[in-house]
């Protein structure tokens, strides 16, 4: 993208294919597979090896303000930089559609696309459940061809704003702590700081909740002693205001409080480096291998303990070639081609959707493109154990719409969710 003043990693974010989704047509929940297929698959494989992919890194950032939304971050974990901030998701693209529960949040990645100004600020944010019961239900949702009768686990909004616009000046961002929005946007579940706060404590007046579960949480944790003190606070705060605004949630040392949760994944900073820059550093030279907070030989016992649960040979094919694609740099935990006939690297034969799997955008009726997939290394990261009840996915593909349609806020793209076999059930 040719637009002075954008970093590194957006740059790395323009101009990307790879190889075509696969073309079967075929409507049927269970995928065949035969030797025609396996060849087609393995040339397919072949040649995506030649296109440039983005591989996405995480690690704890420098600074705690370049992962403020006015520096346009990719991140994970935390809480999301969201980029409208004010005209934030509500109802049900906010929780699971199976148990209810507010979704979390697990990553967002900034990519603007140069073909429409509109598009100019772009960013793909993805949120789940925390219950693998949950991602295992979402698994068997996803193969129904009507989006609106799925009910899903794992989410995926897509927000884009045009280069003027009412949220952040149009000038690039200086990138330092100096940059600052110009508004302050909406405000936050004072519990999870990830979805709005349009519900108020009816006690201190100074909470506030996107969920009466979170409300629920929040008491417990405590928030039933310090909402006393909140609630005097506020009384003081009012009766020497003159300009009648809004109180600010306080703690302790009167610092400003955005959420209460200790469940939030840790926060990490996403770093881009084209996969092409591997293929000659096999040795795990690299930068990321001596910095990675997980090493890389368990990365490979926990990549090679999956080979086990695998039954059939196509399969263990498949995973294998996938494993030797992933050991270029094994610290990975997303890959990134966006294009309209652009396909992920599967660990698996089965679980994978066909063309008629992959629903139409919901708005405009066009097609869906692969655009990024979630690689399960994000776990360790998170400090996710490796029970038999954790969360675990083989890998995460996120589909969004080909024209980037247009619209105010956030749009629901799709997520195909494959899972490995030790955690699949009929």
């Amino acid at each position: 993208m040719d637009i002075d003043g954008k970093v590194d990693s957006i740059e790395e974010l323009k101009g990307l294919q790879i190889t075509s989704l696969d073309g079967d047509d075929d409507d049927d929940e269970e995928i065949a597979v035969d030797e025609d297929d396996n060849e087609e698959d393995e040339e397919d494989d072949d040649e995506e090896e030649e296109e440039a992919v983005i591989l996405g890194f995480v690690e704890k950032p420098e600074h705690s303000w370049s992962l403020l939304r006015q520096h346009f971050p990719s991140k994970a974990g935390g809480v999301p930089a969201w980029l409208d901030p004010d005209n934030l998701s509500s109802g049900v693209s906010c929780v699971c559609d199976i148990c209810g529960q507010p979704l979390q949040f697990v990553l967002q990645v900034y990519a603007p696309l140069v073909e429409k100004d509109s598009t100019f600020h772009r960013t793909l944010f993805v949120f789940m459940c925390m219950s693998m019961n949950c991602l295992l239900r979402d698994q068997h949702e996803q193969w129904k061809h009507h989006p609106d009768k799925q009910s899903r686990s794992v989410k995926v909004l897509r927000c884009q704003l045009p280069r003027a616009n009412p949220f952040y000046s149009s000038e690039p961002p200086k990138g330092n702590a100096a940059d600052k929005p110009l508004t302050p946007g909406a405000p936050l579940c004072s519990w999870c700081g990830t979805w709005k706060g349009d519900k108020l404590c009816s006690s201190c007046k100074v909470a506030r909740y996107c969920s009466q579960k979170h409300q629920v949480m929040h008491w417990r944790s405590g928030h039933k002693l310090e909402c006393q003190q909140l609630s005097l606070s506020s009384q003081s705060s009012e009766s020497n205001a003159c300009n009648g605004g809004i109180a600010q949630i306080k703690i302790q040392k009167g610092k400003e409080q955005r959420f209460a949760s200790k469940s939030l994944w840790p926060e990490y900073e996403m770093k881009n480096e084209y996969e092409s820059e591997y293929d000659t550093e096999m040795s795990g030279d690299d930068g990321h291998a001596n910095t990675s907070l997980v090493s890389k030989n368990r990365i490979d016992d926990t990549m090679n303990s999956r080979m086990e649960n695998f039954e059939i040979d196509d399969d263990k094919k498949t995973w294998a070639s996938f494993q030797e694609r992933i050991a270029k740099a094994p610290a990975q935990v997303l890959r990134y081609c966006r294009s309209a006939t652009s396909k992920p690297l599967w660990p698996m034969l089965g679980g994978r959707p066909s063309k008629a799997d992959i629903p139409r955008c919901r708005y405009c009726g066009g097609d869906l493109c692969f655009e990024f997939q979630i690689l399960p290394q994000l776990l360790y990261y998170f400090g996710v154990k490796n029970d038999a009840d954790s969360l675990d996915w083989a890998t995460i593909a996120v589909y969004t719409c080909g024209a980037s349609c247009e619209g105010v806020g956030y749009k629901e793209e799709f997520a195909w969710v494959q899972l490995s076999t030790s955690t699949n059930f009929a």
